[in-house]
């Protein structure tokens, strides 16, 4: 009786061994006649590489909106806000300095706040008017370190205004120009309600980069915003700074004795723009599922390009299994094949998706050059800027969630190729 002792390297061990490896390595490498084999790998592999490298370009720009909106906005406006229910608030320095005796208060501005109507080079549009201390306007970094035009020392006259970049163009406004701002409520006369008005010199001039402040927020000192809005000694609010935004449920619970009896409500960022991080989440997540559906779509490709070759090599699959070649290496041959579609699609895809990311802004305005067309309108997004943000945990999940699918879809055409009888194989030959 004959008996086929197998040869060192065909013996099984407890890692894929090197004749595995070179087997199925050599079986991704079709002959010309199984080139649709082949064409099948590489659409498997693209796919998971594109939907790898989607994934991770739309998460980081989701990542990057929400991170850029929040910055501006809290940048721009106070983590929590005192306003008062009637209009005008007295005896704000008083409560102000209540307010920054709590630990993790940071800063405790009095705001005066209203819309208006702002007329110049007989162009008008509606403006949201801030009244602030120049002190107060200078410490806020994302106006004072965003001045095009102007510089803040200009804010200490009465008539000083600081105006967005975009309000200043929709108006024709320079340097030196004036606006003239129309309240909503007019003067009672004996010939009847007269509109109130008062002009004011452009001082400054910035861009913040976030498309609702650039076109519609004027800047005016504290006293002057008073007087305008007849606010008497009062203020409409105190805007709050803490050193965690993300913790204004905690510090609102501080902020209620101060106010108790005071006819006054709080309000916080999370509030203001609840609706609109609410809709970023929604969509960042449902982007997330339905881009995933590309890697699963790749990952029957690799089901069915798996079973394709292990239908192709049954002879040498017979072969192997008769030189004393086991299941379970069978089994890791066509496992390690669609394993590494997956792994070198998850790796190219990773590179790409992060490359792409990091320079998506150049890469938009090269194609807003070669095209010739704006693909990111301040107008609609907010930003002036596409922006990209990264998260290394993220780009973890996403390549293993790439190497799972694969890695399962892996599993059945390898236990196919494992089970198959070398007799029945080679017989219909």
């Amino acid at each position: 009786m004959f008996l086929y002792d197998p040869p060192q390297e065909m013996e099984e061990g407890p890692v894929f061994s090197a004749f595995e490896r070179f087997v199925a390595f050599r079986y991704l490498r079709a002959r010309r006649q199984e080139g649709f084999i082949s064409v099948t790998a590489w659409f498997s592999f693209l796919g998971i590489a594109l939907g790898v490298a989607a994934l991770i370009i739309v998460m980081s720009v989701m990542n990057g909106f929400r991170h850029d909106l929040l910055g501006r906005i809290i940048g721009m406006n106070g983590h929590l806000a005192i306003y008062s229910n009637t209009g005008s608030l007295p005896g704000y320095d008083a409560l102000a300095d209540e307010v920054k005796k709590i630990p993790g208060i940071t800063g405790a501005n009095p705001l005066v706040e209203g819309q208006a109507m702002g007329i110049a080079h007989d162009s008008a549009t509606g403006v949201m008017v801030h009244g602030m201390r120049p002190t107060d306007l200078e410490a806020r970094k994302i106006i004072s370190d965003n001045l095009i035009s102007g510089r803040m020392s200009l804010f200490d006259r009465p008539n000083a205004a600081i105006i967005g970049k975009r309000l200043a163009e929709k108006l024709g406004l320079v340097l030196g120009g004036k606006i003239k701002l129309v309240a909503p409520e007019g003067n009672a006369t004996a010939f009847g309600t007269m509109p109130r008005t008062r002009s004011f010199e452009i001082a400054g001039i910035f861009d913040a980069g976030m498309i609702q402040y650039d076109n519609s927020f004027v800047f005016i000192p504290l006293e002057s915003a008073k007087k305008f809005f007849q606010l008497g000694d009062g203020v409409t609010g105190i805007e709050i700074f803490t050193d965690n935004p993300e913790k204004t449920d905690k510090y609102k619970e501080s902020l209620e004795p101060l106010v108790t009896g005071k006819n006054v409500r709080i309000f916080d960022w999370q509030q203001a723009n609840k609706e609109f991080f609410s809709t970023i989440k929604v969509e960042r997540n449902v982007m997330f599922i339905i881009l995933t559906l590309i890697i699963i779509v790749a990952s029957f490709n690799v089901i069915s390009t798996l079973i394709m070759l292990v239908k192709d090599k049954g002879r040498d699959i017979a072969i192997l299994r008769t030189m004393g070649a086991t299941q379970g290496m069978m089994m890791r041959v066509f496992f390690i094949a669609g394993s590494s579609i997956g792994a070198l699609g998850a790796l190219v895809g990773t590179v790409c998706g992060l490359l792409f990311s990091w320079n998506i802004d150049s890469i938009r305005k090269l194609i807003e050059s070669l095209s010739g067309t704006e693909l990111f309108r301040a107008e609609i997004y907010f930003l002036s800027k596409l922006p990209a943000r990264v998260d290394l945990s993220e780009v973890i999940l996403v390549v293993v969630i790439a190497l799972c699918l694969t890695f399962l879809a892996s599993l059945y055409p390898s236990w196919r190729a494992a089970r198959l009888d070398p007799v029945e194989a080679l017989r219909y030959e």
